[in-house]
């Protein structure tokens, strides 16, 4: 049987779709839900694209990369500071994946909560942005009651007909697998953010001779 474009392409192998909350790193103001549509890479690293809406005129908002504690923790001090835990999404229900069965969300979030994920948006489309300008924003995820704005939870559980008081009661026993040392840089003061540089490139002379021509100059390579 031929297989649809989609099918063939890797978008075919964005099944799993989860649902949560972002906000800029260095900004709890600029807080963000995000739907997640992800694909294993491996047994250690799950890869998301990210969109501001569940619709055919959702905008694709950003990436989030997946990893399990393992990995995480082969990484240097500075590499770390970039990426989240997410013991507390999951343990506070804020995490859902929609559309799948209770057992079935039970299971995945017994696996999650242990994981650390590293998110770029680059469209603050729900910030009004119209168009994906500047550098890519670093986003991190909520550690603890009182971050996430009531009213943006509310409306994300109205519309999902979710609810996560339930969900963080389902998940009371799951374990709590402790957060590792570097993730979640923000709490210590460290908020890092990408910034638009200008680097200047040495000029190439107009004619290569790699390319068959006269150098009309040094060659800077």
């Amino acid at each position: 049987m031929q297989r649809s474009a989609l099918e063939a392409s890797p978008l075919g192998s964005f099944q799993m779709s989860l649902n949560g909350f972002h906000f800029q790193s260095g900004d709890m103001g600029k807080q963000i839900e995000d739907h997640h549509y992800c694909s294993n890479v491996s047994d250690e690293v799950m890869q998301c694209i990210l969109f501001d809406g569940t619709g055919e005129t959702a905008h694709l908002t950003g990436i989030e990369y997946v990893i399990t504690r393992r990995m995480f923790e082969s990484f240097p001090p500075e590499e770390r500071k970039l990426w989240h835990s997410h013991v507390y999404e999951v343990k506070s229900g804020q995490l859902v994946s929609p559309g799948i069965s209770e057992p079935s969300e039970q299971a995945l979030m017994s696996q999650l909560i242990s994981t650390y994920g590293k998110v770029w948006h680059t469209w603050q489309s729900q910030h009004g942005q119209q168009l994906p300008i500047g550098a890519p924003t670093l986003m991190m995820g909520f550690t603890a009651e009182g971050q996430l704005k009531p009213e943006l939870l509310n409306f994300r559980n109205e519309r999902l007909q979710v609810s996560s008081s339930e969900r963080q009661t389902q998940r009371d026993g799951i374990p709590n697998p402790g957060i590792a040392t570097g993730a979640d840089s923000w709490q210590k003061g460290e908020a890092p953010q990408l910034h638009v540089a200008t680097i200047r490139v040495p000029k190439r002379p107009l004619t290569d001779p790699d390319r068959g021509g006269a150098a009309t100059g040094p060659l800077v390579r």
